[in-house]
């Protein structure tokens, strides 16, 4: 009952935010011919009433039963353009609220006319954050349209990584970092095998992948098994488990809602050995080349943020591997590496992670990086080091939520330590 009160406040904010837009579309069209006005209008409630169609089938019918790529895009269109909207409101509110301050200093200073401020020559304020609001508004939502095209265009990113207590021998070692392949949001199996490729291609020494193999369960993964069984490496792949490896599932009590996910976990770890990699579930394993040793480390996912499960174990992990002076960690969830690495484990030379798949939306460019997600994650993307210790964390190799992505691509690590 709660859920369907929530669906419906939803659909109900939904409209209001149309109705609202309108209200701006209207006033910038106002001096447009009547036949333009017309279909512009025509269109907008067309496309607005189809949504809320989309969004009402959403909610109260079977959504899980629809087809794969209706249901990927369906939802993705009408929550971006829900998005979309919601950014142009907050143009038209600050205008809104402009003229009630005006409105109201009118009684306070009575030669103050608040119909004339603000007006000249030129555009007026209203105007200006009428259309201000819908170019902005568009602009997104123009963007996580052209996004859907980037989701399978893998960027290699090579990150030189030099160590000064590093074993000789492992100088020039390339590890391949991979995270958040999120199986079962593909639609495109060859796209995903060319990602594997580009991988091969590298001939890494290790392959180690951060977690997220699935959305939700392990099955996600069978029309995928045999191009992701074509990952090799010379030392082999290594996996851990991430937030979403053990799948969100409900149950009267914490302990069946637990149990609930260590099964959901051990369907994902088998699919890892069907696959031929290695899970490293509270684990480590020794890599030796030429008599020298270094340890990769690999806990289940732990995060400092309290509504993902944490079921690592890095103080047991780690004394079974304390006499190996090198060690890497491989770890989901950034938040872990401020939260426990860096404070209590200073010898832990790298972490790997993954995780916030950098929002899937963002700015990068030379000198400047920006995503909405680091105001949530410290540590979202790319190279981070306090002291001696460095955390490399990976953009995603796959997508959820929303099958696009918006100036942060998915990513291939390879990084080449010395």
């Amino acid at each position: 009952m709660r859920r369907l009160a929530g669906s419906w406040i939803f659909l109900i904010i939904f409209l209001l935010i149309d109705i609202y837009v309108f209200q701006a579309l209207r006033a910038v069209a106002d001096t447009w011919a009547p036949r333009t006005r017309l279909i512009v209008f025509a269109v907008y409630w067309g496309i607005s009433i189809l949504s809320f169609a989309l969004m009402l089938s959403i909610t109260f019918t079977n959504y899980e039963t629809w087809h794969k790529l209706l249901r990927t895009y369906a939802f993705a269109v009408v929550i971006g353009l829900f998005l979309a909207k919601l950014l142009a409101s907050a143009f038209f509110l600050v205008d809104d609220v402009r003229r009630v301050v005006q409105w109201a200093g009118s009684f306070i200073f009575p030669n103050w006319n608040p119909k004339t401020a603000g007006t000249g020559t030129g555009i007026t304020r209203s105007m200006f954050l009428s259309w201000a609001g819908l170019a902005v508004g568009g602009g997104l939502f123009t963007s996580l349209i052209y996004g859907f095209g980037n989701k399978y265009k893998y960027n290699l990113q090579k990150i030189a990584m030099s160590f000064s207590h590093l074993p000789n021998a492992f100088k020039g070692f390339k590890i391949i970092h991979v995270s958040d392949i999120h199986s079962g949001s593909f639609t495109d199996k060859e796209a995903v095998r060319k990602g594997i490729e580009k991988i091969n291609e590298q001939q890494a020494d290790v392959v180690l992948f951060t977690g997220d193999l699935v959305n939700y369960s392990a099955d996600e993964m069978k029309e995928y098994m045999d191009v992701f069984s074509g990952l090799k490496a010379k030392h082999g792949v290594y996996a851990t488990l991430g937030n979403h490896d053990y799948g969100f599932p409900t149950g009267a009590t914490r302990e069946e809602v637990k149990a609930k996910q260590l099964a959901n976990a051990k369907g994902v770890v088998d699919v890892h050995k069907q696959l031929g990699w290695k899970t490293l579930s509270n684990e480590h394993v020794v890599l030796e080349k030429d008599g020298e040793q270094i340890a990769i480390l690999g806990v289940d996912n732990t995060s400092a943020k309290a509504n993902f499960p944490s079921f690592g174990k890095l103080p047991e992990t780690h004394a079974a591997a304390k006499d190996i002076p090198f060690k890497i960690l491989m770890s989901h969830d950034p938040s872990h590496w401020n939260a426990e690495v860096t404070s209590e484990f200073k010898d832990i030379a790298l972490t790997l992670a993954g995780h916030t798949h950098g929002m899937q939306f963002g700015v990068e460019i030379p000198g400047f990086r920006w995503s909405p997600v680091k105001y949530v994650y410290k540590q979202w993307a790319g190279l981070y080091e306090e002291a001696q210790q460095k955390l490399y964390v990976n953009r995603g190799f796959g997508f959820i939520g929303y099958p696009g992505r918006v100036g942060i691509l998915p990513e291939i690590t390879l990084i080449e330590l010395s």
